[in-house]
């Protein structure tokens, strides 16, 4: 019979694949693929739009991008939030919240990761990174 140890080493943990898991400070990340035969980047995809090539490889963004749409939504809220199209530098666009004001959320803002998930909604949360622009009073 084999009893587990606290002296035993055990085997560490890793993919197979060669995908990045997210591990310790680091697990507030976008991970996204790029495709290994025309390099275009992408998110969530099993197949390139470019190419159609299934050789993709998973990378870990620096979180920075451009909101490209954004809209208010009140339904299935008790508050208005916004949902955003956030063009990160990679090349790649994904859906997630802004921080701030739904209202004041422009497309041109530039943004920073907040945390890769929101507990409620499983979508990435940004905060702006420059002050919204206010009209002069």
């Amino acid at each position: 019979m084999y009893h587990h140890s606290g002296s035993v080493t055990q085997q560490a943990t890793g993919s197979a694949t060669g995908l990045l898991a997210p591990k310790g400070p680091d697990s507030d990340a976008i991970l996204f693929q790029r495709c290994t035969w025309c390099g275009t980047a992408m998110f969530h995809r099993l197949l390139c739009p470019v190419c159609r090539g299934s050789e993709l490889r998973t990378e870990r963004s620096e979180g920075t991008g451009t909101v490209r749409h954004s809209t208010v939504v009140h339904r299935n809220t008790p508050a208005a939030r916004n949902v955003s199209l956030i063009e990160m530098s990679e090349g790649f666009v994904v859906r997630g919240r802004v921080m701030g004001p739904p209202i004041g959320i422009h497309s041109g803002d530039r943004v920073r990761l907040s945390t890769a998930k929101d507990p409620v909604r499983g979508e990435p949360v940004f905060q702006l990174l420059d002050e919204p622009y206010r009209a002069w009073s």
